[in-house]
């Protein structure tokens, strides 16, 4: 049995990327227009840093939502959006064919804006402002773009919690690659195995007042995780 987390959480899937990927008919959107569509959407009018409110990039969005279309986790599916801030992952699977999908959001103002999105563009999505300990119910797809825990060490760690406890089949997610040690032992102790890991480009823009720099690169992987024991 491997003792590395990672490797443990890896053992019985293949990591290659494109894993559970059979050929399929092409999604309503391509990556372009899905990538056109989100980037419709308005991120944090005012960016509260003890949150860390960074908008998901819709070209790291677009590429989680069609590996999750493609691997058959959002058409017709119910989907949990944790930390949904504006909507952009919320939307966009709604967006993919998902039958039903709920947003989970702390702050009153991003989920005012991700439901009047969700009412523009007449999609199955509701939005609840409360915390991601408060989600409740099952989902067949858990999708998230959690805190990095640059302000506050551990603040993905109820992200990855309640993801697990809502039991779906898979979860999508982005994390810091500093956290993949953390992440693959919280895996294993959820009876989940690493379906796919790997890195993503990613820049986080100047959102704060201490940012200095226009922009800089963030080392951030994409996740997904299969339940072991499927329900």
């Amino acid at each position: 049995m491997p003792r590395d987390p990672v490797a443990k959480a890896f053992a019985g899937s293949n990591p290659a990327p494109r894993n559970g990927i059979t050929s399929v008919p092409r999604p309503a959107l391509s990556h372009r227009q899905l990538v056109i569509r989100l980037a419709k959407l308005p991120g944090p009018p005012t960016p509260d840093p003890a949150l860390e409110q960074v908008p998901t990039p819709p070209e790291r969005a677009a590429e989680l939502l069609l590996g999750a279309w493609q691997r058959d986790d959002l058409e017709g599916r119910t989907v949990a959006d944790l930390g949904a801030g504006t909507g952009v992952l919320a939307l966009g699977a709604a967006l993919l064919g998902a039958r039903s999908v709920v947003g989970w959001e702390v702050d009153p103002v991003l989920v005012a804006i991700a439901r009047e999105w969700a009412t523009r563009w007449e999609l199955p999505v509701v939005f609840h402002p409360a915390e991601v300990r408060q989600a409740t119910g099952r989902a067949d797809t858990v999708v998230m773009n959690p805190p990095f825990g640059a302000q506050r060490q551990g603040a993905d760690r109820e992200f990855w919690d309640a993801a697990f406890r809502l039991q779906p089949r898979r979860v999508y997610g982005f994390a810091l690659a500093a956290s993949r040690s953390f992440i693959a032992r919280r895996a294993v102790q959820a009876k989940t195995r690493i379906l796919d890991l790997h890195p993503v480009p990613w820049e986080l823009p100047a959102l704060f007042p201490h940012h200095r720099a226009r922009s800089r690169p963030l080392k951030v992987d994409l996740w997904v995780l299969e339940r072991s024991e499927s329900p």
